[in-house]
């Protein structure tokens, strides 16, 4: 039986079949990856890495505040400590007056240069009015120790132990006397003050204000000062170092990580297609890379289906093309030895059978060029055209109408048998493209069926599937030609048909669109008692809601 075909490849719709369940297993891992961070799987790497080092330095960070505040903590207690013990002496030895009491200046000078300890801290003494009374620094004759500053250039001025401005140096030192009056002031209140501030030369020093009473009188103040915070800051830095090397470490091993990672793979997928664009390869094979069960395997896997199924298209568009010339070739090989011969006949008899030839051999070429034509424009036609709901039964009475006016004497009559339901048969596709199948079907059919036979169209609903069958009173198929007849250029011709009525593309269109739908078209013989009456084509269609 003679038979239309496309260009599509009789696996196509099993490999589309493939494709879409691939493609909804690759969605379903890609979902089961998502955790509870957002994003993909190396985005979350990404963040998890990032978020760590940043981790380190934030702990590092607190680790360190407490430490400090404990160690500043703990000075203040101390300077507290002994602030108290020494008010309480120099209360008892200098204290003056009866019934009101008042501190003698020298004698409590006296006591505050025996309890001061000069190497660690500086304690001064001040009277009810603010008034400095003692200093240990003054009374010890202690003298500031410094390294010198590195040597300036000849004529460049005066040797200053300071290296800062002077304007900066004065501006200092009065906000340290201020703070110190303030700190002072609220001593004398009768309130133990304890502050961080800063001393006359720039230094940090922990600062304690004990108020020196008698009994309910407050006859002076105490005030004890440790410039050692600066010491403590900087080994509060010194313990911050490996906190800063632990997450300098992280950030260089995740970026090496995310390099592995990320960089080289993407690079690899890179390089393999410029392979593809300028070697000539066909397509992408990375094994290592598709087996990860990231986005990077994701893409990969991608790539390298995209690039197979274009090695798949470029090798039917190979084979398209030969098998187009070599069947456009026979036409034109009949017409030159017509054209070659027609001069040497003159015979009229003989010369109206070439003309015939010519004729039958035009009209093939025309049917040829016309359905190639089809068949090239097919892919571009189904992507363009949005799918609509249409009614299927109307579609084929409308098409079948239009072969009953048209229809001459002696060709085989086109009879359609609805499906007697209520409703309307709805399907989703491209109103264009089904009419075209049934078009191709009904031709197919009509070629091989003898003079004024029948062709039965009919359509019937199976379980939420639509099957529209087209029979015929032909010859039938042979069994091992059921799949055959649906390859581009397949035409086998009963005893007595005409040659080159048939392209050998109408039944391979069908099949493409049908697949393009979601649907299968099939062909089968209908065989009554062990006779086979004709051959029958099935189209199955998903139905559509109306």
């Amino acid at each position: 039986m003679a038979s239309d075909t496309d260009t599509a490849k009789p696996d196509r719709g099993q490999r589309s079949e493939a494709q879409r369940s691939e493609g909804q297993r690759s969605e379903g891992a890609r979902a089961s990856r998502r955790g509870w961070l957002p994003g993909t799987r190396l985005g979350q790497l990404i963040i998890a890495l990032n978020v760590l080092g940043l981790a380190v330095l934030i702990a590092g960070a607190l680790v360190l505040n407490e430490l400090r505040q404990g160690l500043v903590n703990a000075r203040i207690d101390s300077l507290t400590t002994q602030g108290e013990l020494m008010a309480a002496i120099i209360d008892q030895a200098a204290t003056v007056g009866d019934p009101e009491p008042a501190m003698d200046p020298n004698t409590a000078s006296l006591a505050l240069e025996m309890l001061a300890n000069p190497k660690t801290q500086r304690a001064r003494l001040f009277d009810p009015q603010g008034r400095l009374v003692a200093d240990s620094e003054l009374v010890a004759d202690r003298v500031e120790q410094r390294e010198l500053p590195p040597a300036r250039p000849r004529g460049a001025g005066g040797l200053s132990l300071d290296a800062r401005p002077p304007a900066r140096r004065a501006a200092v030192a009065r906000e340290a006397r201020a703070d110190l009056q303030a700190e002072v002031a609220r001593a004398l209140s009768g309130q133990h003050v304890a502050v961080r501030r800063r001393s006359e030369d720039g230094q940090h020093v922990v600062s304690v204000s004990i108020p020196i009473q008698h009994v309910r009188a407050v006859l002076g103040v105490l005030t004890l000062e440790a410039n050692d915070v600066d010491a403590i800051i900087a080994r509060e830095r010194l313990a911050l170092i490996p906190f800063i090397l632990i997450a300098i470490g992280v950030t260089l091993a995740s970026s090496l990580l995310l390099t592995q990672l990320v960089a080289q793979p993407v690079l690899r997928l890179a390089r393999a297609a410029d392979r593809v664009r300028l070697a000539g390869a066909r397509a992408i094979s990375l094994p290592d890379l598709a087996r990860r069960n990231d986005e990077l395997g994701d893409l990969t896997r991608s790539l390298e289906d995209m690039t197979q199924a274009l090695s798949e298209r470029m090798d039917a568009i190979e084979s398209f093309a030969a098998d187009v010339a070599h069947e456009i070739k026979n036409p034109l090989t009949s017409l030159r030895s017509a054209v070659e011969t027609l001069d040497l006949i003159s015979e009229p008899t003989a010369r109206e059978r070439l003309l015939k030839i010519l004729k039958n051999d035009v009209q093939r070429l025309d049917r040829l060029v016309t359905d190639i034509s089809n068949a090239s424009r097919l892919d571009a036609e189904l992507s363009r055209d949005a799918p609509k709901t249409i009614d299927l039964e109307r579609l084929v009475a409308d098409i079948v109408g239009l072969y009953d006016a048209t229809a001459k004497s002696g060709e085989a009559k086109v009879r359609f048998h609805p499906s007697g339901g209520l409703e309307p048969v709805m399907v989703s596709g491209r109103e264009g493209s089904l009419g075209q199948v049934f078009r191709n079907l009904i031709d197919n059919a009509r070629s091989f069926s003898p003079p004024d036979g029948k062709v039965e169209v009919a359509i019937q609903r199976v379980a939420g599937r639509v099957i529209a069958t087209v029979s015929d009173s032909g010859p039938g198929i042979p069994p091992e030609n059921l799949e055959t007849v649906f390859e581009r250029f397949y035409t086998s011709r009963p005893k007595g048909a005409a040659f080159g009525g048939n392209s050998g593309l109408g039944l391979s269109i069908a099949r493409q669109i049908a697949e393009a739908h979601g649907g299968t078209l099939k062909a089968q013989n209908r065989v009554v008692d062990g006779k086979v009456l004709g051959a029958m084509f099935l189209l199955i269609l998903p139905e559509a809601k109306a």
